[in-house]
């Protein structure tokens, strides 16, 4: 069994772009105790940085998040991971400063909550999204709080009842994505977008940004604390645990 890096997401700073970069691929950047954990240090760093202006997450590998540990919540439980993550959401939603996501590869569950909590979203028209819950006895609870407000009502039943994989595209046109590129314009995409964020003036992109997300704010403010007691309910349910069990005893593929 491969060793857990010491470090799981990295921090950087240029030209006032703070960038968050997920670098768990043994576990294909799944949303573990201790990734969530310095992910929100560093999005408070860059909250603390004059100098910063704009927040980049990104991801190393083929997966930019597969969602929560489950190795971790089928031995120990979610009932503070999915208070974390509500956190985590609230945290992006509630920043000074105007939270970018590059989504490549694939993105799954509680990495979709983060892909709607962000203020810009740029995917490649070739990553895959998948609301998986519900084939694990789950819902996508914890996440809805900010995917709901993002999708369109059809989208988000369709996604989240069917736990189908869709692409960049549709993404983009669920209002999950603010717009899907082609992969090799990816970056040119995702920079053009920091740089001119960055141009805003810091009161400015605070008071732009409270406006923008005060409904969001509300509303997981209203709903966070039952929906992560739902999430820590459904994870522990027997239904779940088997169904967990048997996914993480897959055949590996080759």
């Amino acid at each position: 069994m491969s060793e857990t890096p010491a470090e799981l997401v990295h921090y950087g700073t240029a030209d006032a772009v703070a960038t968050i970069t997920f670098d768990s691929q043994h576990n294909r950047n799944a949303l573990s105790r201790q990734l969530v954990t310095e992910l929100i240090a560093h999005l408070e760093a860059a909250e603390a940085d004059d100098a910063v202006r704009v927040v980049l997450v990104r991801a190393e590998g083929k997966v930019f998040c597969s969602g929560a540990d489950l190795s971790e919540a089928s031995t120990e439980g979610m009932e503070v991971g999915a208070r974390r993550i509500v956190d985590l959401q609230r945290l992006v939603a509630t920043m000074a400063k105007p939270v970018v996501v590059r989504v490549h590869g694939a993105v799954r569950a509680g990495g979709i909550g983060i892909v709607a909590a962000s203020d810009v979203a740029i995917a490649a028209e070739d990553a895959t999204f998948a609301l998986t819950e519900v084939k694990l006895g789950l819902a996508a609870a914890i996440i809805s709080l900010t995917v709901h407000h993002r999708m369109n009502p059809r989208a988000a039943a369709l996604t989240t009842l069917g736990g189908e994989v869709f692409g960049g595209r549709d993404a983009a046109a669920y209002g999950l994505v603010t717009a899907a590129v082609p992969a090799d314009e990816l970056d040119a995409r995702v920079e053009e977008v920091c740089a001119s964020l960055a141009t805003g003036a810091p009161q400015g992109l605070r008071e732009s940004k409270r406006i923008l997300n005060r409904d969001l704010v509300a509303r997981i403010d209203a709903h966070g604390e039952e929906m992560a007691a739902l999430s820590a309910r459904l994870f522990a349910s027997d239904e779940a645990r088997e169904a967990m069990t048997a996914f993480l005893n897959r055949p590996k593929k080759k």
